[in-house]
């Protein structure tokens, strides 16, 4: 084969590899035997290297004949790679630290919901007991008595005597006031609520007059607390119309500084017999008294006689 002279075949029919058989001679044998490659080959029709390539698995080295291999049928020439030694080396690996998290989380899963199920029967358990108990020591859910029934009396008795109630206790400006008397708040010191007393008593006629009611008949201590500019003073009590034997002594127990009405602030008291229910408590300033003085409060407490 001379350059420019491709020969009797064509480039497609021309084998690469046919060098690696060719015989000493040449490409084939002698020309015209029937070695020779030229004799051999004819025009348009490819060389055929000296191994025919086949399809995987029809040739078998070392045997007469090949055998034929159906897909889908085991062979015995053909060993599964995880029977050889060392095994699959493709089969995929679980990721360490992962194998085992799921049947756990299931584990978790299954101790929780157990937990749970059992606090919940102890909590039944223990509220059927304590509602057991309660039915037991009590009457609750029980019908009550209809207009039909007959209700016997208990035999409860008292145990000692009802004690008496928080006797009562005004503000001298919220009573009713008469003759002159009148309410202010320009001296500090009042007990009272708003700060204000009864002013304007150091008047003839001038009175307070107090409604009250005694929770039974008996001798009560009638409280006053009063303000005095640090001289005595006293007013005319009566209890239900009836004046007193004596006056209410207004006088300077503190003795408080002269003409200081702030410092004068004190209590006085006096006994009164009521009657129980409803009485009337009126402390005037009448004739031959000496009432230059202010009421701030009044209150009762239980025993009249003085110790």
């Amino acid at each position: 084969m001379t350059a420019g002279n491709n020969g009797a075949d064509t480039p497609e029919n021309d084998d690469p590899f046919a060098y690696l058989y060719r015989s000493e001679g040449g490409e084939g044998g002698a020309p015209g035997s029937a070695g020779d490659g030229a004799a051999a080959r004819q025009p348009g029709v490819p060389r055929t290297s000296y191994n025919q390539v086949r399809a995987v698995g029809q040739r078998q080295y070392g045997q007469q004949a090949p055998q034929q291999i159906t897909y889908g049928q085991q062979n015995a020439h053909y060993a599964a790679p995880e029977t050889l030694p060392g095994g699959d080396r493709t089969r995929p690996v679980a990721a360490p630290g992962h194998g085992g998290q799921e049947p756990r989380r299931r584990n978790g899963l299954l101790v929780g919901a157990v937990a749970v199920v059992a606090v919940v029967c102890i909590g039944i358990g223990v509220a059927m007991l304590t509602n057991g108990n309660d039915a037991k020591d009590t009457d609750a859910g029980k019908p009550g008595p209809t207009a039909g029934d007959t209700v016997k009396p208990t035999d409860n008795k008292p145990t000692g005597k009802p004690k008496p109630g928080e006797l009562p206790k005004e503000d001298a400006g919220s009573l009713r006031l008469d003759g002159g008397a009148t309410t202010a708040k320009d001296i500090e010191g009042a007990h009272s609520a708003s700060g204000s007393y009864v002013a304007g008593f150091n008047q003839v006629g001038a009175k307070v007059q107090w409604t009250v009611d005694a929770p039974q008949a008996g001798d009560y201590r009638l409280y006053v607390r009063y303000g005095i500019p640090g001289e005595d003073a006293n007013a005319t009590l009566a209890v239900n119309s009836k004046p007193n034997s004596q006056p209410l002594g207004l006088k300077n127990f503190i003795h408080s500084p002269k003409g200081d009405w702030k410092k004068g602030w004190q209590t006085t008291w006096a006994p009164v017999t009521l009657n129980k229910g409803t009485n009337t408590i009126e402390i005037s300033c009448g004739q031959g008294n000496q009432c230059n003085a202010n009421l701030d409060q009044v209150w009762l407490q239980q025993g009249g006689t003085r110790q």
